[in-house]
């Protein structure tokens, strides 16, 4: 049976990591509403960027821009964005399920997989599986910039219109809410038309100016750059929101087991004091006797 110290000292172990888990909160609730603020005010632009190029690819020929070029699916990259730190519920944990499993899939569909990763933690956890990584990056979770986009941008283009890979598949934390992200798979490369109902609408005959060319050349390469740092943004407001919710309940959690500690103490301390009393009363008893 636990002695009073050992309880004592267990309480303040405890309390010790309440506090701790209570000042990260407060600080992922501060990177949230940064992070929150800046993928809401670039989400409308990519989707709309996006839904624009991909409705004007079904207007014009499959090479006029390399990305635009649907080619026969042999070699599949998946690109996987997840967090470089942990201590956020199950945020990472779903990602790569998702990830692990989407990759599964198209290798038994007789497809060459190779795998690219943001996070330590994607990183991490293909490297205990023996999987070889194409490319990742770290050091980057909690301090996004467009240049780490434009940096995988690079790479990723430069793997596909080299012929490197046909299809390049990116996989991340969609945020929802605070206590809801949704695991989104979707396709990045190449860029293809929307297939919706969309497609039954009548087809223009637009007028580009400057040219389609330079249209195309300019803005499909600048949408790859727009949609990962979308990613990026979406991953990072989703990771601070899952560890807010994370150390909320981590600190729920420690102040009731301080409680049940507490309660556990006391009723040791009176048995203590009720057993002292009745050896005090038993020698005064003898005493007399």
């Amino acid at each position: 049976m636990a002695t009073l110290r050992d309880i004592k000292r267990r309480i303040k172990a405890v309390q010790s990591t309440s506090k701790i888990t209570k000042a990260m909160k407060m600080v992922a609730a501060s990177k949230f509403r940064k992070a929150q603020q800046r993928m809401f005010e670039l989400r409308p632009y990519a989707e709309r960027m996006n839904v624009i190029l991909s409705g004007l690819a079904g207007s014009v020929e499959g090479d006029m821009h390399p990305l635009l070029a649907v080619r026969p699916r042999k070699n599949v990259e998946v690109f996987v964005v997840t967090s470089d730190r942990g201590l956020c519920g199950a945020f990472n944990t779903n990602i790569l399920k998702a990830a692990s499993k989407h990759i599964a899939d198209l290798r038994t569909e007789g497809f060459n997989v190779t795998v690219s990763a943001v996070g330590r933690k994607a990183k991490d956890y293909f490297k205990r599986r023996n999987v070889v990584l194409r490319n990742s990056w770290t050091g980057i979770s909690g301090k996004i910039s467009y240049s780490n986009a434009q940096e995988i941008a690079v790479d990723v283009i430069e793997s596909y219109t080299n012929e490197t890979v046909d299809e390049v598949i990116i996989v991340y934390n969609e945020f929802k809410s605070v206590v809801a992200q949704k695991v989104v798979i979707a396709r990045l490369l190449p860029l293809a038309p929307i297939a919706s109902a969309e497609a039954d609408l009548p087809v223009f005959n637009f007028i580009y100016e400057p040219s389609i060319e330079e249209i195309f050349g300019k803005l499909v390469p600048k949408n790859v750059e727009i949609q990962i740092y979308r990613a990026l943004l979406e991953s990072q407001a989703s990771e601070e929101a899952a560890r807010m919710s994370a150390m909320e309940n981590a600190t729920k959690s420690a102040n009731e087991m301080i409680s049940r500690l507490s309660l556990q103490y006391n009723k040791a301390r009176q048995a203590s004091i009720t057993k002292e009393l009745m050896d005090i009363v038993g020698g005064v008893e003898a005493l007399k006797g």
